[in-house]
């Protein structure tokens, strides 16, 4: 049978059975006809043929996609995404927080909606495989075939590289009992069921190594937290374990801290978490110490790792993040780092390795912060690019209109009653190799960072990107 768009949405509750007898409608830049599975081949199940194929229905991949047929309502666009909601990641710490309003319908969205409205395809299943050479993604359903692919997966945690001791039995266990809630998911609504459970005693948060989703999330996330104890009455702390002295916003949220919470919030510099016990409820960490001694040459501080532990109520560990296994299925190019940000192509957001694969999101190789509005203002970049090349005209982003001000907004709440928020803006340039960012956190009138303002900007934000997406 041939399936329409709407047909597409209920696909994944299909069996892999009945799968093999189906077909997506599919089209090429000449011909916008659904194409039967067997015309394809006999001997693969082949879903279909599409002309743009994007990884991921996360802000970066609804972007690029509804920004695809904006442009030109006649691209064949397919989604593929392996949930069956969209969650977001963003303003979502203020439901840990239980701000006023803020419940977990707050965040989650169907996709139903903007399918129906901008009129491109999608299919709920999870990538296995990617073949650039036959031009095929490899699904659990099925295989899809592209003209152009477009990777925006997201992240994962590096469980194994931090930990490497840990069993695949602990690692899973963990995850489940003590969730980094930085993917969209069931993360968050185990966390927020920990805190709801919890009884007095501390709240430990740690802070990814490297390149990680959404910088200033978990010193967020401390003043949330922090907030909710103080509602709840409940006696403890929030300690933060950072591998480094590197705090998003820093300024910012030390006033924060400071102001609204006292020594409720306590952020320990260059310290690595080393294991958990989840049975005693343990965290044991090494933290680098000043000797007293200082380096003949530089005359900095020597200093040496000390061991120690510190028991919570309630434990977020943020793992390392890494960029999703959809990267290395691609075989493209990739940073030589832990995290494996895909290589460009100058300044565009097609890959070094491969001309018809494009990647945006927290994946991209640009040197802009990964975020939720970065992700948003790349997808739009890549969906004009892309509608340049089908539509047989060049383009490049426009030296003369370099920095983008304010190309990144975001924003951070930091207190309750009132509600006060932080934020950070970047600034976006270019000069034909890499695209950058120059960061920003301004003040508000009265000379503190933190403002009822802002945080009603935040809301507006939010409403807007969500309507944009969704309504």
């Amino acid at each position: 049978m041939n399936m329409n768009r709407r047909d597409v949405l209920k696909y994944g509750a299909i069996s892999v059975a009945a799968a093999t007898a189906a077909t997506m409608s599919g089209c090429s830049k000449t011909e916008a006809k659904p194409t039967a599975a067997k015309t394809c081949s006999s001997n693969k199940n082949i879903l279909g043929k599409h002309q743009i194929v994007v990884i991921g229905g996360g802000f970066g991949g609804l972007t690029v996609a509804s920004h695809l047929k904006k442009n030109d309502s006649n691209f064949d666009v397919l989604v593929i995404e392996k949930n069956d909601t969209f969650m977001s990641c963003p303003v979502s710490n203020t439901y840990l927080g239980k701000l006023e309003g803020m419940n977990v319908g707050k965040f989650i969205f169907d996709y139903a909606k903007p399918v129906e409205k901008y009129g491109y395809s999608m299919l709920k299943a999870e990538v296995t495989n990617i073949d650039r050479e036959a031009k095929e993604i490899h699904t659990a359903l099925g295989i899809v075939q592209y003209e152009i692919l477009i990777l925006s997966p997201g992240i994962a945690y590096d469980y194994e590289g931090q930990f490497p001791t840990w069993s695949k039995e602990k690692i899973s266990h963990i995850s489940r009992v003590a969730p980094g809630a930085l993917i969209p998911g069931s993360e968050h609504i185990i966390l927020e069921r920990n805190l709801k459970n919890m009884e007095d005693g501390d709240v430990i948060i740690t802070v990814p190594a490297g390149k990680f989703r959404c910088p200033p999330a978990p010193f967020e996330r401390a003043c949330m937290i922090a907030s909710y104890m103080k509602k709840e009455d409940i006696a403890g702390k929030v300690i933060i374990l950072n591998p480094t002295n590197n705090i998003a916003k820093g300024a910012a949220f030390k006033e924060a801290w400071s102001e609204l919470y006292g020594n409720m919030i306590e952020h320990i510099d260059f310290a690595t978490i080393t294991d958990v016990d989840s049975s005693t409820k343990t965290v044991t960490y090494t933290q680098k110490v000043p000797t007293g001694e200082k380096d003949k040459d530089t005359g900095s501080d020597i200093m040496k790792d000390v061991n120690k532990s510190h028991k919570y109520q309630v434990l977020n560990l943020i793992a390392n993040n890494k960029a999703s296994p959809v990267v290395q299925m691609a075989t493209l190019e990739t940073t030589n780092d832990s995290f494996h940000k895909v290589k460009m192509n100058g300044c565009s957001f097609q890959t070094a390795t491969d001309k018809d694969v494009y990647a945006i999101g927290d994946v991209v190789g640009h040197g802009i912060p990964p975020s939720g509005q970065t992700a948003n203002w790349a997808g739009i970049q890549c969906a004009n690019e892309i509608a340049h090349r089908l539509h047989g005209k060049a383009y490049s982003l426009p030296v003369e209109k370099t920095p983008v001000s304010a190309g990144n907004v975001c924003y951070s709440m930091v207190g309750d009653k009132p509600e006060e928020a932080i934020m950070v803006t970047h600034d976006f340039s270019w000069t034909g190799t890499v695209i950058t960012g120059k960061g920003n956190v301004p003040k508000a009138p009265d000379g503190k960072y933190r403002s009822q303002a802002t945080a009603k900007a935040l809301h507006d934000w939010y409403r807007g990107i969500m309507g944009d997406l969704f309504s």
